[in-house]
C-alpha cells in the first residue's frame, strides 16, 4: 500500500510538472504573439505615417503610434508604471520619474518606450551622455522611433554638435515627413553653423 501510495504521488508530481511546463510554454507563446500583433500594428502605422499626404491625417496616425508605444503589449502593470513615471516627469519630479522608468526597464528591458522615457528624464537632468545611451537602446529596439530621434537631435544641439543634430532631424523627417519642427530646426541649425563659421 505504501509503495503504491508513493508511486501515485510520483505520478501526480509528474503530471503537475507537465501541466506547469505547458502553462509556461503557453504563457510565453501568448506573450510573444501579443508582442508581434502590437509591433505589426506599429509598423503598419509607421508606414502610413511616412506616406501620409495631409498634415491632419499624419497627426492622427502619430497619436495612434504613441498610444501603442506607451501601452505594454502584455502587462497592464507596466503600462501603469510608465504612466506614473510620466506624471512625475510632468510635475518636474525627475528623480522619482527616473527611478520608476528604471524599474520599468528592469522588469522588461525589451520595451522601447521605457528606455525612451528614461532618456527624456536624463536629458532634462542635463545628463546628455546617459540620455544618448538610452536613446541608442530605443533605436536598437525601434529604429523608426521619431521621438527618440528628436531627443537625439536635442542632445546634439545642447552639446553644440549642430551637424549631428541636423542629421538626426533629417532622420526624423524621413520617418515623419509631415512633422513641422524638424525642418524648422534644420533651418535654424544651418544658420547657427553659418554664423559660427564667419
Amino acid at each position: 500500500f505504501v509503495h503504491d501510495y508513493k508511486k501515485r504521488i510520483r505520478e501526480n508530481i509528474k503530471i503537475v510538472k507537465k501541466i506547469f511546463y505547458i502553462f509556461i510554454l503557453c504563457f510565453f507563446s501568448n506573450q510573444s504573439y501579443s508582442d508581434n500583433i502590437q509591433q505589426n500594428k506599429i509598423n503598419d502605422l509607421l508606414d502610413k505615417l511616412k506616406n501620409a499626404r495631409e498634415y491632419e491625417n499624419s497627426i492622427k496616425i502619430e497619436s495612434k503610434i504613441w498610444n501603442l508605444w506607451t501601452t505594454h503589449p502584455t502587462d497592464k502593470n507596466l503600462t501603469n508604471l510608465l504612466s506614473d513615471g510620466s506624471y512625475y516627469m510632468s510635475q518636474n519630479n525627475l528623480e522619482s520619474a527616473y527611478n520608476i522608468f528604471s524599474k520599468t526597464i528592469e522588469l522588461d528591458p525589451s520595451w522601447a518606450e521605457a528606455w525612451n522615457k528614461r532618456a527624456t528624464v536624463l536629458y532634462l537632468m542635463g545628463k546628455y551622455k546617459l540620455s544618448q545611451n538610452d536613446i541608442d537602446k530605443v533605436l536598437q529596439l525601434e529604429k523608426r522611433h521619431f521621438g527618440a530621434l528628436s531627443g537625439q537631435a536635442l542632445i546634439h544641439t545642447a552639446l553644440k554638435n549642430y551637424q549631428k543634430a541636423i542629421d538626426s532631424y533629417i532622420e526624423v523627417h524621413k520617418v515623419h515627413p509631415n512633422m513641422k519642427s524638424p525642418l524648422i530646426m534644420i533651418e535654424k541649425l544651418q544658420l547657427k553653423i553659418k554664423k559660427e563659421s564667419i
